[in-house]
């Protein structure tokens, strides 16, 4: 009896489980119908900025923004954007195995690394193996909006332009579907556009620009920097609910698996009990008769 009990215990707290994974399972799907619609919206946007960026840092060359000129890699930027929680299968640690490999393998290519996070993850993540941070950014993802990319942008383009960054990198989860997120890693700044080859060269043509032309870069510049940095937030923000979907969606699955197992089990340690008495009586009786 005291199997059974045991048993009866353990088919409970998993049936306990699979209401709690299969909540969580539905919440995430709620939210990632929105931040799939929040990040389909914004890829137009930052891919159209980019065009317009990328026509003019051709035609203006690198003299023309401190953004767009590139110097000696001393001092990297390191992006590194994870979620808050957890409980969504691979996609942080995918992701920061990604950021610590790159950090690894460039050791000694950078004098310094400053390091940036944003959500629990990754500044945990860090912490643990004492990689000292530049600025952490938590608890931002339930309500992201366009002001924390804004910010997280003035602090590495001023970091920049006063000489502690030459270069800056993001690593972050790009959203796909719903069961698959790619990790990527892109360089911010400084912005550079390759000519594609075959591409005709745009030599000797160049726009009426009013006001000049350093100032208007002076705006955009920046402005693609927040777009590009906002839409990769959104990018795993989607991806994080999706991954945590799938999650929960495969744990539910398993604790559907675990309990028909367990039931059997019981059922089969029910029939030796009864068996076993049954075996216990006729015993008995026999002996009687004799």
């Amino acid at each position: 009896m005291a199997n059974l009990r045991a048993i009866r215990k353990r088919i409970g707290s998993v049936k306990s489980t699979q209401q709690i994974t299969k909540a969580m399972k539905m919440v995430s799907a709620a939210k990632l119908k929105r931040a799939q619609d929040a990040i389909v919206a914004a890829r137009p946007y930052a891919r159209n900025m980019r065009e317009v960026v990328e026509r003019l840092a051709r035609r203006a060359g690198p003299e023309a923004h401190p953004l767009l000129s590139s110097r000696e890699r001393k001092k990297l930027g390191l992006l590194v954007i994870t979620s808050d929680r957890g409980l969504c299968g691979g996609f942080n640690s995918n992701l920061l195995r990604v950021a610590n490999r790159f950090l690894q393998e460039n050791r000694g290519r950078y004098e310094e690394v400053a390091l940036f996070v944003v959500g629990r993850k990754a500044r945990d993540f860090f912490r643990r193996r004492r990689v000292p941070l530049r600025k952490e950014t938590i608890n931002i993802l339930g309500s992201l909006s366009y002001s924390h990319a804004e910010q997280l942008a003035h602090d590495m383009v001023d970091g920049y332009l006063a000489g502690e960054l030459d270069e800056v990198v993001i690593v972050f989860n790009e959203f796909r579907s719903a069961i698959s997120q790619n990790v990527r890693m892109d360089k911010l700044f400084p912005i550079a556009f390759e000519r594609a080859e075959g591409e005709a060269p745009e030599a000797g043509i160049d726009y009426l620009y009013e006001p000049s032309r350093k100032e208007i870069l002076a705006t955009l510049l920046p402005k693609y920097v927040e777009t590009q940095i906002f839409r990769m937030l959104l990018e795993s923000v989607a991806g994080e609910h999706g991954a945590r979907m799938t999650a929960m969606d495969s744990a539910t699955n398993n604790a559907v698996d675990m309990i028909s197992r367990l039931t059997l089990q019981m059922n089969r340690a029910r029939q030796a009990s009864i068996t076993k008495e049954l075996m216990e009586i006729i015993g008995g009786a026999e002996a009687l008769k004799g």
